[in-house]
Parts: C-alpha cells; sequence; structure tokens
C-alpha cells in the first residue's frame, strides 16, 4: 500500500483555497501549478499545447483580461504568462524510462461564482484559509482535487523508480460549465493514453465510501442564443422595429414544451433570459442561456436539435438575425470493468474503506469527454467518487470537506498506478 503526507496536501489545498478562479481565467493557479511540477523535477507544457483553441467553449475575453491582470498584480512571472498564451491549464509528465503503459490522471482546476460565508464555524474562516476573492469561492472541492494531483506527482518523483511506463497529469481548466476538457482532448495529448483515471470529492458519497463505478452521467450541451433585431419607439413608430425580446420569448417558452425522450432521461433549462433597455423601446437585443441534457449521446443530440431549431424558427418568426454558441458538453461514460475490478482491490487494501459497487451520478462531467477519447482511441477509462463529509453541498456558501480524504483519494491514484505500471 502507498502512504501519502497528509499535511503537504492539506497545505497545498489551503493556499489555493484562498484564490479561486474561474473558468479560463485561472492564471495564477495555473502558474503556481506548473512552478510546484517544475520544481518537482517534472516536464510540464502549457497553453496551445494542452489546449485546442479552436474547440474552446464558453471563453469571456473580459475574464480573461481580468484573470491576467490579477496574475501580473500578485507577481506571475511574464514569461509563464506568455507560455500560456491566454490559455489555462497544464499537463506535467513523469517517465520511468521503461516500457509500460501511459496512464492520464485529470484533476480540475476552476472554482465557481459563489461568495464564502463569513461564519466563525466555517473551518476555513476559522483556520485562516478563505477565499480572498469577493464572489468566487472553490465551493466544488476543486482546491482539493489539484492538491491530490500535486501529492501524485510528488509520490511519483520520489517513488516511481519501481513503476514501468508514463503517468500524465492533466490540469484541466473550465470544469464549470463543462468547457474545459474538449479543448483539452482535442489537444491530443490522451490520445496515447492506454488508461485514464478521474474522481471526484464528495459529491454522491461519505467518508469512507468509494463509488467504484458510478453510472447515469447526462450527456449535455449549453447554448447561449443571441437574438438582434432593430429599436424603434413603441409609441410613435412601432411598425420599424424588429422585437428581440418577443423572439427570445417565443423560442423560451417552445423550448421548455420540447416532448421529453421515450428512451430515457432527459432534461431542458432555460436559466437566464436577458431582453429590452426601456419601456418604450422596442428591443433590439435579447439573450437566452439554456442547457440541455440526455441519458446517452444520442437523446442529448435529440434535445439539442430541437432548441436549435426552436431558436432559428423563432428568429425567422420576428425578422431577427441569430447567433449561436455552444458554451459547454459532457458526454456520457461507461466504466472499463478491468478498471472498476483493479479500483475494487485498492479500495480493499484499506479496512476504513468501503467499495460502493454501483451509485447514480445523475449530473454531468466533462472528464468524460477525455474518457471517452482514451476509450475511442483504444484505451480504458474510469471514474470513480472518493467520499468526504461535507459541511454543506456543492456550489453552495459554507462548503467544506473533510480534508483527511485528499490522502484517501491520492494513496488510490498511487495504488493503480502501481497495479497497472508495475511488472
Amino acid at each position: 500500500m502507498s502512504t501519502i503526507d497528509l499535511n503537504q496536501l492539506v497545505t497545498w489545498r489551503r493556499e489555493l483555497h484562498r484564490f479561486p478562479e474561474i473558468g479560463w481565467s485561472e492564471f495564477t493557479t495555473t502558474a503556481r501549478l506548473i512552478t510546484e511540477l517544475r520544481n518537482m523535477g517534472l516536464e510540464v507544457i502549457a497553453g496551445p499545447k494542452v489546449i485546442n483553441r479552436e474547440f474552446v467553449r464558453g471563453r469571456k475575453a473580459d475574464v480573461v483580461e481580468r484573470g491576467l491582470a490579477l496574475a501580473r498584480e500578485r507577481g506571475v512571472d511574464e514569461a509563464l504568462l506568455a507560455e500560456m498564451d491566454e490559455l489555462t491549464g497544464c499537463m506535467a509528465t513523469y517517465d520511468t524510462g521503461k516500457p509500460g503503459p501511459t496512464i492520464a490522471l485529470r484533476f480540475d482546476i476552476d472554482c465557481v461564482n459563489v461568495q464564502e460565508c463569513a461564519i466563525g464555524e466555517h473551518v476555513p474562516n476559522n483556520e485562516g484559509f478563505a477565499s480572498k476573492s469577493a464572489g468566487l469561492m472553490h465551493a466544488c472541492g476543486h482546491d482539493g482535487h489539484m492538491s491530490i494531483g500535486l501529492g501524485i506527482a510528488k509520490w511519483l518523483v520520489e517513488n516511481g523508480s519501481s513503476l514501468s511506463g508514463k503517468v500524465k497529469l492533466l490540469f484541466q481548466p473550465a470544469e464549470e460549465g463543462v468547457r474545459g476538457a474538449r479543448p483539452m482532448a482535442e489537444s491530443g495529448i490522451v490520445d496515447d493514453a492506454d488508461y485514464f483515471l478521474g474522481m471526484h470529492l464528495g459529491f454522491i458519497a461519505k467518508t469512507g465510501e468509494i463509488v467504484v463505478n458510478p453510472n447515469s452521467f447526462l450527456c449535455t450541451t449549453k447554448y447561449d442564443f443571441r437574438f438582434y433585431g432593430a429599436p424603434a419607439h413603441a409609441g410613435a413608430e412601432p411598425h420599424l422595429g424588429r422585437n428581440a425580446l418577443a423572439g427570445a420569448c417565443h423560442a423560451a417558452t417552445q423550448m421548455l414544451g420540447i416532448s421529453r425522450h421515450g428512451k430515457g432521461m432527459s432534461r431542458i433549462n432555460v436559466g437566464v433570459i436577458r431582453a429590452g433597455e426601456g419601456r418604450n423601446v422596442v428591443p433590439a437585443y435579447g439573450e437566452l442561456q439554456v442547457e440541455v441534457r440526455g441519458e446517452d449521446e444520442t437523446i442529448n443530440s435529440f434535445m439539442a436539435e430541437q432548441v436549435e431549431r426552436m431558436a432559428a424558427g423563432a428568429a425567422h418568426s420576428f425578422d431577427l438575425r441569430l447567433e449561436s454558441e455552444v458554451m459547454g458538453e459532457a458526454v456520457d461514460l461507461q466504466n472499463d470493468k478491468e478498471l472498476i475490478d483493479l479500483l475494487t482491490q485498492v479500495v480493499g487494501q484499506y479496512p476504513e474503506l468501503t467499495a460502493v459497487p454501483e451509485r447514480v451520478f445523475g449530473g454531468s462531467e466533462d472528464a468524460t469527454i477525455l474518457a471517452k477519447r482514451v476509450q475511442r482511441h483504444g484505451g480504458k477509462s474510469l471514474y470513480f467518487i472518493v467520499g468526504a463529509d461535507l459541511k454543506a453541498g456543492h456550489h453552495q456558501a459554507e462548503f467544506d470537506f473533510d480534508e483527511k480524504q485528499l490522502a484517501t483519494a491520492a494513496n488510490l491514484f498511487i495504488g493503480c498506478l502501481q497495479k497497472l505500471m508495475t511488472k
């Protein structure tokens, strides 16, 4: 069995928790990771080498600019920022120099738009590591995921001589909104991977439970639809206007009425509608933020085609110009039995842990895109859950987790590496 330094993991986690950054703005975080990993002696690549710019989803220029400005304020090396080329995330490689499998491990790095609570009993407040960024918080455990990845990197440098093969540690940006995995996958960096492993802390499991085969990952596609009309005086010359608000509203009501798919779970949500400038002006702009989900890619594609057609139809009906943009996406996943069995064996080495054979995931995770990419190139993939008792649910202001499970997760990853890379 492997052992890992919990204190070091907690230190990393708390450092990262103080400086949360939302997707595509994680320049300080990426620089911190690159520096730490290179100081360990690992080869690290970043920027266009790990992110295919052509497939980037939901990246706003103003968010990127703020992230870069903040990184400079914090003293991030300009050479590192130049290397990133305005793209966050990185990959570290540990190569044993001996023939063996290539294994990709994925860790997400972004935060969510949540204001951390100010109550005294909240551990980050008590221990002095609460978020220093107003309105932003690591309220999903990604700070923990990064510390686990760093811990595995450190273990590999110190103990990897007994292994054969190569480990790729993927630190993926923009998981929230499922935006970062597709461009990372499309860079090709996992195409040579024989195995892919990813995980999440907490969520559908409590401390001591390891869900070795979560199922029912929902495919999803996130859209922004933008309707452009023409303004006019609503009293004097309404006939000269083209009402973008009306088009957006018609599209929204039609989308919410889409028939659900008879072959499995399907979902539709219109989460945001914005339109109008004033009560006496025909609205010239309207925007919808929409997501669809499906139990598999066929069902999700059905839902996606419906919303695209309805947006186009509403735009045509009101003589509007339509722009549509895919802001994020994730796919379904079937874990490979070989890796389910392998993880179950590793969990069995720890008497305090219980391997939960199956549990419904019921949400979307863009690690599935990387996992399926590996499977489609002939490799095998597994995404699992490490229970970690939560103080509040994910994406809530009082979110915190059982930090002891950082070591649990790292040791499980390392146990899998040892089994896969030891001849």
